[in-house]
């Protein structure tokens, strides 16, 4: 049985890059803070060197460019609790693991959230920064005695049979592999967002247009809506 969002309770939303948190969670984020909930929304890096252009978009000004974005952003969801954790984008497979582990750690000391949103091992995307969040999330959690409710975003089933070329269209995958999809049955949370919390999701990410406009314009609209229109989790399961 997947789990409502309001027992969820206070939730710690770690990502990687201003954009993620609102992709993977935009919708539950909203709903948490409708009903009252604790949300505390952290960003490893401002996203700096996400552009095909870095001499129109240099770091220093795409970063502050999507800092000003995710505010609109975390604004449109409710969300008034936004950290960014200062790391350089692109680097944190590069980074003492210790050093991310600490980050990690203080923050669940410090938040104590019933529930954690992050990405589990594939990262949705095996993004490499993707990734090292989820190892160091994980690794933190693991040393406080899974205190907290664990979860991995992830692509459910019939979600993903159904979407899943539009996704080779996107080309969101940075390697080869492919997230594995996971039943509806197995999930932690699966919420097919309704109308009016897709539509405040969809409004979020469209404040963030240095990173969302071009791939509405790939996509189209629609598709890109229903891309956006569900969030799953599964439960991380404690090492032996």
């Amino acid at each position: 049985m997947t789990r409502a969002i309001a027992d969820l309770g206070t939730i710690l939303s770690i990502w990687a890059h201003p954009d993620d948190e609102t992709f993977l969670a935009g919708g539950i984020m909203a709903m948490a803070r409708g009903h009252g909930q604790q949300v505390v929304c952290v960003s490893a890096t401002a996203g700096e060197h996400g552009t095909d252009d870095p001499a129109t978009w240099p770091p220093e000004r795409l970063g502050q460019l999507r800092r000003d974005e995710a505010a609109a952003a975390m604004g449109v969801l409710g969300v008034e609790d936004h950290r960014w954790l200062g790391f350089e984008d692109g680097t944190l497979a590069a980074v003492d693991p210790e050093v991310g582990i600490q980050r990690a750690g203080a923050l669940l000391d410090e938040v104590a959230p019933d529930t954690i949103l992050t990405f589990g091992p594939d990262g949705m995307t095996f993004h490499p920064d993707h990734c090292t969040i989820h190892a160091w999330v994980t690794e933190a959690w693991e040393r406080r005695g899974r205190a907290s409710a664990l979860l991995y975003a992830t692509v459910e089933a019939e979600d993903h049979r159904r979407l899943a070329h539009h996704l080779e269209t996107w080309g969101v995958y940075m390697t080869d592999e492919r997230p594995v999809p996971v039943p509806a049955a197995d999930l932690a949370v699966h919420e097919r967002l309704t109308d009016a919390v897709l539509d405040r999701k969809i409004a979020a990410l469209e404040a963030m247009p240095s990173q969302i406009a071009p791939s509405v314009d790939l996509l189209s609209a629609s598709v890109f809506r229903e891309l956006n229109s569900s969030e799953s989790f599964v439960a991380a399961r404690a090492r032996r």
